[in-house]
This record gives C-alpha cells, structure tokens and sequence, in this order.
C-alpha cells in the first residue's frame, strides 16, 4: 500500500498495471455512497483529479469495456480505442451504429434477442459471442486478450462491476471518493444480489479532499 499527500507523484507509474490481462473497473462517488448527480449520471458528480486518472485509465488501456445500459445513459461516443460494449439484449445503441469498423464491438451471448442485428450493423468480427444463456466474462476478458488486448479498463456500470467481482474476472477496482454529501436516491458503484469479495488497498492519494484509491481483488487459493 501507498498512502501519498498531494498528487506530485507520476500517476502514470501509480496507476500501471503490473501484469496482462488485467482487467480493472475504475468508479467514482460521493462520500455518501452516490455513484451519479442529480441528472443520472456520474459526470455530474466527478472533479478535474477524477478526469485526469479517468483519462490516464483510459490512455493506459488497450480497449475500453462498459455495459450497453451505461454507455447509452453516459451518451459514449468514439473514443480513439476500441469500445467494447457488454449486452445481455444484444442491442447496439443507436447512436454508436454506423461507427468505422472495429471502433466498436458488443459481447454477448448466444441466444441472445439482438446477436443476428448486432452482427448485421457491426460486422461479424466485431461482436463477441460468450456463454450460451448469459454473458460469460471469464470468456470476454479472454476474447479480449487473445486480439491483443491485455490491459482493460472498465468503466461501468454498477451492474456489471457487480457481475465481474461476483464472477471473479475484476482484477482491480479503482474508486475515486469526491468529498461531496448529495442525498437522495441515487445507484451505488455496485447494484444486483448480494456478494462479499474481500479486497486490499494497493495504493491511496488525497488530492484536495478528494481520495483516489486502487483495490486489488483478493483471490482466494481455491478461487478464480
């Protein structure tokens, strides 16, 4: 564990990734457990810290993966990488479709309702089937790596941190905690049935109130 003051330390060294595949899923919220403002999204809620690690993330990254739920309320365009979007329906956002090919790709699953479309608008190459009832992760995160895509960043939503924890294929979780108190009724960075996967603190900064944490996901000998 780190525990720094300030932030005149390289983030870049703070935040590399120390093997591949590594899939990290990186959050932010207030201190009283919000994960979005008052408009639903979590844009509402971050800080100019939390943009320079959400961007060093993002740069660091050989492919960026998010829920197609997210990527819609979030309003994700082009990124300069590819985005991978993970859908239980198979429906690729409408306003992604017509993307150049392999800037966007959908992992989902055999039977799922949207697989023929989504292959129709995106190209086969660029849809990902996994599992045959369910998205199976282990087997994206695989897929990922295989095209060369080692490190991986996911950057939402609460649902699917949930499944990727519950499901052991998160290798890290990055939190960022603004010092903001908001109320109201509002996701947490975890939404779904109940889990308990132990995790330990790799590296802590507090930047102006604002705390920047790196969670490394406790793997148990007989676990994942």
């Amino acid at each position: 564990m780190r525990v720094l003051i300030g932030s005149g330390d390289d983030l870049a060294d703070l935040y590399a990734v120390p093997r591949t595949p590594w899939l990290r899923v990186n959050f932010v919220a207030t201190v009283d457990g919000a994960a979005t403002g008052e408009d639903g999204r979590s844009g509402s809620i971050n800080n100019e810290i939390d943009h320079r690690v959400f961007d060093l993330l993002r740069e660091q990254a050989d492919v960026v993966v998010i829920g197609a739920g997210t990527a819609r309320i979030e309003g994700y365009a082009r990124i300069g990488k590819p985005l991978v979007l993970v859908s239980r329906s198979g429906v690729v956002p409408e306003h992604l479709r017509g993307s150049a090919p392999g800037e966007i790709l959908l992992a989902t699953y055999a039977a799922s309702p949207g697989l023929a479309e989504a292959r129709e608008i995106l190209g086969s190459d660029a849809v990902i089937v996994a599992g045959q009832h369910r998205v199976d992760l282990k087997a994206v995160k695989a897929g990922l790596a295989a095209r060369g895509w080692g490190n991986q960043v996911c950057e939402g939503g609460p649902h699917l941190l949930r499944d990727l924890l519950d499901e052991g294929v998160a290798d890290e979780l990055d939190t960022t905690v603004v010092p903001r108190a908001v109320g109201g009724h509002h996701p947490r960075i975890t939404n779904g049935a109940p889990l308990d996967v132990p995790l330990s603190l790799h590296t802590l900064v507090e930047h102006e109130g604002t705390l920047l944490a790196r969670w490394l996901v406790t793997r148990s000998p007989d676990g994942p």
